[in-house]
């Protein structure tokens, strides 16, 4: 039976992607993970309490990957509600293929509302925003974005178009590395979904500013901060490209199958 939007109930949540998904930065591997997916689930569960949730991501993924190992999992959940975010690690990498990223995120829209799922997905911030060595994948980052909405229009997915927001690239919502984003951040990606899908109890509330601007550092203070995010994040990443290995490798989805959803406090 149709819900007041028209939709009907959402009692199967299945989220596909990357370390984002996963909930990288909000949490950690010893205490457990939380992330964006993790509380949607939450919000919608506040309205089903009966809603089972599977997070089939998996860090260090890229689109084709993300297609190849989650989309046939996914599809046999029979998923009423489904979240595809995949690129990122896609962009990073020195040969990047546009029309092959897109490609595998089109096909995985496809898939899943050929079988009658809802879809959800979002676009993502400049990250030259909060990283200085990243500005030159700006075009990078604008062409995906262009083609998320693009496929996502002709498959009647529903888009959380995060980046023309200048909120997401406040630092206070990101983690230490830069890359993932912190408990905060992952609210508002929550938020924006949440938004995005029309669902209950959601509102425009996560594209509005943080209180007080982020005060900037001095030029001394700047220069050491970013030598020693190099130091711990981006060396290891660029060691890991050189050995040709990912943070995900070994790693399998931390919730496979759906199961009912516990509701934190915050």
């Amino acid at each position: 039976m149709p819900g007041p939007d028209g939709h009907p109930p959402i009692l199967r949540y299945v989220a596909l992607g990357d370390s984002q998904t996963e909930g990288v930065g909000d949490g950690d591997d010893t205490a457990g993970l939380r992330g964006w997916a993790d509380r949607l689930a939450e919000h919608l569960a506040r309205r089903e309490p009966g809603l089972t949730y599977a997070n089939l991501a998996v860090r260090g993924r890229r689109a084709p990957e993300v297609h190849a190992e989650q989309l046939a999992p996914a599809l046999a959940l029979r998923p009423d509600l489904a979240t595809v975010v995949a690129g990122v690690n896609d962009l990073l990498r020195p040969g990047f293929d546009l029309d092959e990223t897109a490609g595998h995120l089109e096909a995985m829209f496809a898939a899943l509302t050929g079988r009658g799922v809802r879809v959800a997905t979002l676009t993502f911030p400049d990250p030259g925003r909060l990283v200085p060595l990243a500005r030159p994948l700006a075009p990078r980052v604008d062409a995906l974005n262009a083609r998320i909405r693009q496929a996502a229009d002709r498959h009647g997915v529903v888009v959380a178009d995060t980046a023309p927001h200048a909120v997401v690239s406040d630092p206070r919502l990101w983690s230490a590395d830069r890359l993932h984003a912190g408990p905060l951040g992952h609210q508002r990606i929550a938020d924006a979904v949440a938004h995005a899908l029309a669902l209950p109890g959601s509102d425009d509330s996560w594209t509005r500013p943080l209180l007080g601007p982020a005060a900037p550092p001095g030029r001394a203070t700047a220069v050491v901060r970013e030598l020693r995010w190099a130091a711990a994040f981006l060396g290891p990443w660029l060691v890991r490209r050189l050995r040709g290995t990912s943070s995900g490798d070994g790693r399998t989805a931390k919730r496979p199958r759906l199961l009912p959803v516990s509701i934190t406090g915050d």
